[in-house]
Order: C-alpha cells, then structure tokens, then sequence
C-alpha cells in the first residue's frame, strides 16, 4: 500500500490534508461542539483544540483532513487515516466528525465514498473503522455504508473524561468495496 496526503474531491466535499491554514477554519466547525468531543479518546472542546491540533498534525501514522464543502467552500468538519499500515494494507478511518448542521447531509457519505476508494485505489487491503459503543448514530451509519460488524474490544482505552470505553470494530475488505461503492455511489446521485 502507498496511501500519502493528497487533496481528495467531488461535487460535494474537498479533503484536503491539514495545514495551518485550517486550524482556524476548523475550530470555528467542531471545537465548541461538547457532545461529540465527550465521545473522543482525546478533547478538542475549547481550549483543547490546540493540543488536539498539535497531536493531530504531529502524529505520523495518520492522515487527517480538513472536510470543506464544495458549495460554499465552509469547512464542516473532519476525518482521518489512522494506524496507517503500509507494508501490511491495513488503515482505519475515525476521528471523523462534522459540525452539526452537515450531520444527515451528502457530507458523510461523499467523505467516505473518497477516503475508503483512495485506501483501496493506494493498494489496500483491509478499511477498519473504531466506533465508541455508545455512539450509536455512527454505529448505524456504518451498517449503512455496508461495513461488516467484526465485534467489540471490551475496556479497549480509557477517554478524556475518564471513561473506559469500549469499541465496536468495523471493516470492508477490498473484495466487499465494489458493493459498498455501489451504494455510496447511489446515495450520492439520490441527493446530487
């Protein structure tokens, strides 16, 4: 696998690799948002925003992006190539989310459509995706996409807040991709 920083784009989202031109851009999206960050391993409520930033930017086994819709060019929001295996062709795609008014929209599925077929176009084999158990807006979301439910890591970190949380464990394997493109792609032109 040879999966680098790339602008990925279609008529509904730009990912674009962070660059300090969307510290800004992005903490107006996503850091006063309390409810989705009491789900994240890491805070980037408020003033944690710039550590998150710093570890976000600074850790080499991810990619993350800054989500920029396409109609207005705003960015809504945030997602990443995590625990990137090159050698093996294994990558997880999380630390995903959008500010609230983009939740429900094209946003998601076009963010994924382009992430997961970047992964398999740069030689993967395995997309997993880690889901907090008690999410279960994104635990539906990935029985939507078509990704197989593989189990759940009990006790698997401990959060922020304190929380020992535990994680449902989802994946598509590149055999499974053509099916889930099908239906990533007629969402998509359900909504374009």
């Amino acid at each position: 696998m040879n999966l680098t920083p790339r602008v990925l784009e279609d008529g509904f989202v730009r990912l674009e690799p962070f660059d300090d031109t969307h510290r800004q851009g992005l903490r107006d999206a996503i850091a006063g948002d309390e409810a989705i960050w009491a789900l994240m391993p890491k805070s980037g409520y408020g003033p944690a925003f710039n550590d998150w930033w710093a570890s976000a930017v600074s850790d080499d086994r991810r990619i993350a992006h800054a989500v920029r819709r396409v109609a207005d060019g705003e960015v809504v929001g945030t997602s990443s190539y995590l625990n990137i295996h090159q050698d093996f062709g294994v990558v997880e795609i999380g630390w995903t989310f959008y500010r609230a008014d983009v939740r429900g929209t094209a946003v998601n599925p076009a963010c994924k459509r382009l992430l997961i077929g970047n992964a398999f176009d740069a030689g993967a084999r395995r997309v997993a995706f880690h889901v907090d158990t008690r999410n279960g807006r994104s635990q539906a979301a990935m029985a939507k996409l078509g990704a197989v439910r593989e189990g759940v890591i009990r006790e698997h970190m401990v959060t922020w807040t304190g929380h020992v949380r535990s994680t449902a464990v989802f994946s598509i394997l590149r055999d499974e991709w053509p099916a889930v493109r099908e239906r990533l792609d007629a969402r998509l032109a359900a909504v374009g």
